[in-house]
């Protein structure tokens, strides 16, 4: 069983891989070398394409990270006592 810290470590952790990788991926596609000619309107490089797959496989783990963190953090114990 997941502690309610690390539930909420886990949440975080989900919710900054979800929130800055796509920041990151439109700095990859205005990159001058994401494109062998004009942006849009010429063929992708592989800078583009290793990048595509970088962001995407991390976007994927921070959401498969904030479901587990959110699950963790439903059913950890509540730490305060009554």
């Amino acid at each position: 069983m997941i502690s309610r810290t690390s539930a909420r470590l886990l949440l975080v952790a989900g919710v900054f891989n979800i929130v800055i990788w796509p920041r990151f991926a439109k700095a990859i596609v205005d990159d001058e070398r994401a494109w062998s000619g004009q942006a849009w309107s010429s063929a992708p490089t592989s800078f583009l394409w290793v990048h595509a797959v970088l962001i995407g496989t991390a976007i994927t783990l921070g959401v498969v990270v904030l479901v587990i963190g959110w699950r963790a953090h439903r059913t950890a114990p509540s730490t305060v006592s009554s």
